[in-house]
């Protein structure tokens, strides 16, 4: 894209203070739907989810790690490669210090459709901490809609059924077995678990802070989410990117 035009400080400053007026609008904005979003309704899990982790089979409710409140992140595997796609790597990527969460009561997780030995090798090409678990053999992926297989759960993805994602040329997402990517978000009473919150798509970009660094630049984004590389690839890959 065209860098900007050249302007003296006071049109600069002209243009920075309309925009500062716009940029105030969206702040409101976006807290009105982050507490609309708090004051969501929840539905009681009463299903016995069992997942595979590196200190062995783990219950939804031991993920929460004694904490009160549990993101997991429904990492999309590639089945036919056996890793874990570049779109969700990107987000893994992005996932901060986990003791800033843990001191808000809150534990993170990476969720997938994969054998755990598939996923401890390609945790460790990425060089990540963050605890991730196995879901395979539950329903947790088809229940939660980042996978579909219609002989177990209705197909559904971002809130679309077969139809509108066929209609809006989503067809692949209709596949059997094809995973996708979204965020599910649950509390606890006790040893109760309920469900809060679940995104998928764009919705998840709020967790992706390289674009929000990018967005402060005049170049913006420039690339969708899949058109990062895994970070291990930058020396093999085109080393810039392009609108």
């Amino acid at each position: 894209m065209d860098t900007p035009r050249i302007v003296t400080r006071d049109e600069w400053l002209t243009a920075r203070f309309a925009l500062l007026v716009e940029e105030k609008e969206s702040s409101r904005v976006h807290e009105a739907v982050n507490v609309a979003r708090r004051a969501m309704p929840m539905v009681e899990i009463d299903k016995e989810y069992v997942f595979q982790g590196p200190a062995g089979p783990a219950r939804l409710l031991d993920l929460f790690q004694g904490r009160r409140q549990l993101i997991t992140y429904h990492f999309m595997w590639l089945h036919e490669s056996d890793q874990g796609c570049n779109s969700c790597s990107m987000v893994a990527d992005n996932i901060g210090h986990l003791a800033h969460l843990h001191n808000c009561d809150t534990s993170l997780v990476l969720v997938s459709r994969a054998s755990l030995t598939s996923i401890e090798r390609f945790r460790t090409r990425m060089g990540w901490t963050v605890p991730w678990y196995s879901s395979l053999g539950s329903d947790f992926n088809y229940d939660f809609h980042a996978t579909n297989d219609e002989s177990v759960a209705p197909i559904e993805y971002n809130y679309k059924n077969r139809a509108e994602l066929e209609r809006g040329g989503l067809t692949y997402l209709a596949q059997p077995g094809q995973d996708g990517h979204g965020a599910s978000v649950f509390v606890r009473e006790g040893d109760r678990v309920f469900h809060t919150y679940s995104s998928y798509g764009r919705g998840v970009d709020s967790l992706l802070g390289t674009y929000h660094y990018l967005d402060l630049t005049p170049l913006g984004r420039q690339k969708y989410i899949n058109e990062f590389a895994y970070h291990d690839q930058y020396g093999e890959a085109v080393d810039h990117c392009h609108s």
